[in-house]
């Protein structure tokens, strides 16, 4: 008896373990989300359990699309907050459906994860003090920088040419608004990330003016929602939702509404036109790894 129930058991995981995404969402009648509590305005927490910002945005009209696609008369969405460092091992043992934070779409993550088509462009940069005095990579010499744990930015910022012989200390934050925090408190001399990242803390600090950013542009990264690898069905569900919302301007509404008006919950304006990478992208649908960008350059 003990064999047959464990056979069954055994059995019931293979079937649940071969299901597509669309399949689970239909069967359970929900998705769960995989979003940030301070990606700057792009994925943030306003506390009591509500995310807002620019892919959670995209996210929702995705999601919207799919109940439809599927013909759910209701489709439940769990919020599940994420990290650096475990964003990746969520999506592949399914605890999330879809990330929507920051996460750049790079040759290395595709061996573990798919990506929507790009749904903006970062590019890395420096923050620092206003009064540090601080404007270039070769600055940073014997100082402090801070990034977040589970990010490509500082092995960015070592890859990078100007940095070649350049000796700082490296300080890890466990999240965005954590390694602000250090540069904020004087522990650390910069704070190397997303360029839109830097802009939304900046915008949110006590003193937004005590903070610029300053430097040359260490890398050019194409930032995708991040959905489970070798699941072709729900990455054209995706895609097929995203897609339509660039070709008819709606992306560039979701950007204005985040980057270029008052955002909660102190209602200030981050005043960040779209790049014109992430105009190239939303004109031409794609999903170049962060290396094709690279080489460009």
């Amino acid at each position: 008896m003990k064999i047959l129930l464990l056979s069954s058991l055994l059995l019931v995981a293979s079937i649940v373990q071969a299901e597509t995404t669309l399949e689970k969402i239909k069967r359970t009648g929900s998705i769960t989300m995989g979003v940030r509590e301070s990606s700057g305005v792009v994925s943030f927490t306003l506390g009591n359990g509500k995310f807002v910002g620019y892919q959670v945005d995209i996210c929702r009209q995705v999601i919207s699309g799919i109940q439809k696609q599927l013909g759910l008369k209701k489709l439940e969405t769990t919020y599940v907050p994420v990290t650096s460092q475990n964003r990746i091992p969520l999506i592949q043992n399914g605890t999330i459906d879809i990330e929507c934070g920051t996460t750049t779409n790079n040759l290395a993550r595709q061996n573990d994860a798919a990506f929507s088509v790009t749904t903006y462009v970062e590019e890395v940069r420096i923050a620092v003090n206003a009064k540090s005095g601080i404007t270039s990579i070769a600055q940073l010499k014997d100082k402090t920088v801070a990034t977040t744990t589970g990010t490509t930015s500082v092995q960015t910022l070592r890859k990078n040419e100007k940095a070649s012989g350049i000796n700082f200390k490296e300080l890890y934050g466990k999240d965005h608004s954590d390694s602000f925090l250090l540069l904020e408190s004087g522990r650390a001399d910069a704070f190397v990330m997303d360029g839109t990242i830097l802009a939304g803390n900046i915008a949110r600090a006590k003193n937004p003016k005590d903070f610029k950013i300053v430097g040359e542009v260490l890398s050019t990264e194409p930032i995708a929602i991040m959905i489970r690898k070798d699941d072709p069905t729900f990455k054209k569900a995706v895609d097929d939702n995203i897609i339509p919302m660039m070709k008819s301007g709606e992306m560039t509404k979701l950007w204005d509404k985040w980057f270029m008006r008052p955002v909660p919950p102190t209602n200030t304006t981050i005043g960040m036109p779209a790049p014109e990478n992430t105009k190239y992208a939303w004109a031409n649908p794609n999903t170049k790894p962060t290396e094709e960008y690279a080489a460009k350059k």
